[in-house]
């Protein structure tokens, strides 16, 4: 699906009229047309912007360093909070003064301490929401940017497994708290009677599975079904056989170095994807893939992040996080992949049902969100 060439061949034809010939526009001219106010504002939003990818490696040192989990013990000063975690004073005070400037730790008279919604998004990796995981994966990502600017010259693409292992790491770590605060208590039972069917025991196909996640809570919660998990990068599937062995689903689940459009298996009463369909270069074959691997009456439950079908409908903070990543590793991805496709992390529900239609399925429909997320029932 490709993106249409504006009109004007991406030329802004008004200031062509004001420059080209017999319409001389001095730079004199162009200072007085300037509101300074307005530049002042912008110049406020970049210095904005500056300070918080600054701040995202603070973020980073803080989960690496076990910083906000020492600091969720108590109010502490930087000695003393150096002294917990085993780090030395002088940077931890200039990390706590950042941290105290950026809202994420509080400050009183040298002492800091993190109030109960802080420690709450900042401290438990296990927990239903964990923000540093978003930063963790946010950073791995900018690590390619010297790769994905020649890729913006070559048009050719960076595959996921070209990136950091910090990208799969933050992946999992930021998602796997949403998929815990939402899959089993909502998405699963927004599904026409697919819960039922998990309970009696049910063969599941997780495509796109990374670090295995999403296979281990569906395996933990629905002891009688099985669970396949798969993903074409092998690293990733190692992890994930290691995250079933030590959560004890090793016998319900199964795991395999495959594809979307080539992992195995007929007959399946759910195939899930979770945020990556959007990374795949030919989408399509995986939709058809998922279509052939379903039994009669099964349910493909698609994750995919928030979006609206236009850019004037993603011109927020969602849009903005979606466009940032998807800029330097989801479109670059799909691009690296056969198939034609760079959906990119905005497709919205449009270009999503498109794919579906034209793979066979013929119901679709939005069954659940969060702030992040768009959640769909696809069905034959």
């Amino acid at each position: 699906m490709r993106a249409q060439r504006p009109r004007n061949g991406g030329v802004d034809r008004d200031r062509d009229r004001a420059d080209g010939p017999g319409n001389p526009v001095t730079e004199e001219g162009r200072a007085m047309a300037v509101d300074m106010d307005k530049v002042m504002e912008f110049v406020g939003k970049a210095v904005a912007d500056v300070g918080a990818t600054f701040a995202a490696g603070s973020v980073v040192l803080g989960h690496r360093l076990g910083l906000y989990r020492a600091l969720a013990e108590g109010p502490a000063t930087p000695e003393e909070l150096a002294a917990r975690t085993d780090t030395t004073p002088r940077y931890v005070a200039e990390w706590l003064a950042g941290q105290a400037a950026g809202g994420y730790v509080q400050y009183d008279d040298g002492v800091y301490s993190l109030s109960e919604e802080q420690a709450f998004a900042l401290t438990d990796p296990d927990g239903p929401l964990y923000v540093p995981g978003a930063f963790v994966l946010a950073t791995g990502i900018l690590r390619a940017e010297p790769t994905i600017a020649e890729a913006f010259r070559s048009g050719a693409g960076v595959g996921w497994h070209e990136h950091h292992e910090d990208v799969f790491l933050g992946c999992e770590s930021f998602f796997r708290a949403g998929y815990i605060a939402h899959l089993l208590a909502e998405w699963l039972p927004a599904l026409d009677g697919v819960v039922a069917k998990l309970e009696r025991g049910a063969r599941v196909a997780d495509v796109g599975c990374g670090h295995g996640a999403t296979t281990v809570l569906m395996a933990e919660a629905y002891p009688a079904s099985s669970i396949a998990g798969s993903d074409y990068h092998e690293p990733s599937i190692e992890i994930a056989r290691k995250r079933a062995a030590d959560a004890g689903v090793s016998e319900r689940t199964t795991f395999e170095v495959a594809s979307a459009q080539t992992f195995t298996g007929t007959g399946y009463d759910l195939v899930t994807t979770f945020d990556c369909v959007h990374d795949m270069g030919d989408p399509l074959g995986a939709a058809r893939r998922i279509r052939a691997a379903l039994g009669p009456d099964g349910t493909w439950l698609m994750v995919e992040p928030l979006a609206g079908d236009s850019v004037a409908a993603n011109l927020n903070p969602v849009g903005r996080l979606f466009y940032g990543a998807s800029t330097l590793c989801c479109v670059p991805a799909a691009r690296s992949q056969e198939g034609g496709y760079s959906l990119g992390a905005q497709a919205g529900p449009a270009a999503l049902r498109q794919v579906a239609t034209d793979a066979g399925f013929t119901r679709f429909r939005r069954v659940a969100g969060t702030p992040l997320n768009d959640v769909y029932e696809i069905r034959p």
